[in-house]
């Protein structure tokens, strides 16, 4: 018999979700405008960018969705509670990111390239739901969502306008802002027992294959998450983009299985330490794109990634848990932050346009200002997250329901009959 956890979906899931749904359909209905193409060049551009748009859309819903389904019994909840989150964290990122344009226009115009950027924001929320996965409720995440969005949003802002960053390198912080924001996240919300594995914090044959799918997905598209917002200019930077990531993902891919093997005391693979370390290159080219120009430089970046987040998944994410008290479900510490991380210095040792001495220092001073601001920010808002969910009026799952389809999904094989 399915568990009973009806109160928590039934009183607080539905009121909230409408409330919320409500106000968006106002927003949008007095405040939102289509900007469509005006010429033959604008409708050019959008069939170049709706490509990438499409690219962008799998990795949310079907890369993201799919990745974190290694849990056994948690399935249903990783794929439903995903499509969940995106949809509602990129419509709230649409209102964020457009308030510029409505205070000076009175109107926020939407288009494609806007889309991209909301759904790039909402990459960081998934993130971070991966170190909480399988341990929150519905009303969590969605929470969870809107905080974690605004302060990516405000991040964003702060890198464009005070630093001057470029916005293709303040978005791609997202790895190091939702990686923390995870972890910190997590490290509040942190249960007494977890220093062991839950009980159905385990995987299958089955369910790994359906994660390692998503995986797939994420590493098949990348190269178009990294290189959507590049501005091709000087000609041929875009398809730059796309080799460096291509070259990158490919080396990390290859590293990451041999470093499996070479750890293993029985030398075998591990499905789910290999999914989650191919994609490390991804995500430290997508930090460092700017810098990193010759494909020398894409495919050691790749090997270094993946080196340092197949041995992370062995041996950071138990360490974690037991010294800090931090559970990180599906290790994003290895996945995004330490890659992340790896990208942010990578950028800060390679790049080559500066003109003087002087240029050289500034650079430097921006550059660690804008890691200072983003890691200053996500801290901030994990701890604000983490000190509401706490409060039991959200109804926090226990500890026997966790990593549990049942507590949430109705099925009807299980259903008590007359």
């Amino acid at each position: 018999m399915a568990p009973q956890y009806a109160p928590s979906l039934r009183s607080r899931l539905g009121a909230l979700l409408l409330l919320i749904q409500i106000v968006f359909i106002v927003i949008f209905a007095f405040y939102f405008e289509v900007d469509g193409p005006l010429t033959e060049q604008d409708g050019t551009l959008f069939k170049n960018i709706y490509s990438d748009f499409q690219d962008v859309n799998v990795m949310v819903f079907l890369g993201f969705g799919f990745l974190c389904t290694f849990l056994v019994r948690y399935a249903f909840s990783t794929v439903g509670f995903n499509l969940l989150v995106a949809a509602m964290a990129t419509q709230w990122a649409l209102i964020l990111n457009g308030l510029e344009s409505w205070y000076y226009r009175g109107k926020i115009r939407i288009n494609l390239r806007s889309l991209v950027i909301a759904e790039m924001c909402t990459v960081s929320v998934l993130i971070s739901t991966g170190t909480v996965l399988g341990k929150t409720n519905p009303v969590h995440l969605i929470l969870i969502a809107l905080i974690e969005v605004s302060g990516f949003v405000l991040n964003e802002w702060l890198l464009n306008v005070i630093l001057k960053v470029r916005p293709v390198n303040s978005i791609m912080m997202l790895h190091i802002y939702g990686a923390v924001f995870g972890l910190v996240l997590t490290w509040i919300l942190y249960c007494k027992g977890s220093e062991q594995p839950f009980e159905k914090e385990r995987y299958s044959c089955k369910s790994g294959l359906f994660s390692m799918l998503g995986a797939l997905f994420l590493w098949m598209f990348f190269p178009s998450f990294n290189s959507v917002l590049v501005n091709d200019y000087p000609r041929g930077r875009k398809i730059g983009a796309v080799c460096s990531t291509y070259l990158s993902l490919a080396v990390s891919a290859a590293t990451a299985v041999s470093v499996t093997v070479v750890t293993s005391p029985q030398g075998k693979l591990n499905l789910v330490q290999i999914r989650s370390s191919i994609l490390a290159g991804g995500v430290a080219v997508g930090v460092a794109m700017s810098a990193v120009h010759q494909p020398w430089e894409a495919m050691t970046l790749g090997f270094v990634a993946a080196v340092i987040s197949t041995l992370g998944y062995k041996y950071l994410k138990t360490h974690m848990a037991h010294v800090f008290q931090c559970h990180d479900t599906c290790s994003v510490l290895s996945t995004h932050g330490l890659p992340g991380l790896l990208g942010w210095l990578t950028q800060f040792l390679l790049v080559k346009d500066l003109d003087d001495h002087t240029t050289a220092i500034r650079f430097a001073v921006f550059h660690i200002t804008s890691l200072f601001i983003t890691l200053s920010l996500s801290l901030s808002a994990g701890i604000i997250t983490g000190i509401l969910l706490k409060w039991k009026f959200w109804r926090p799952p226990q500890d026997r329901k966790c990593f549990d389809d049942q507590a949430f999904w109705e099925f009807p094989h299980l259903a008590v009959r007359k």
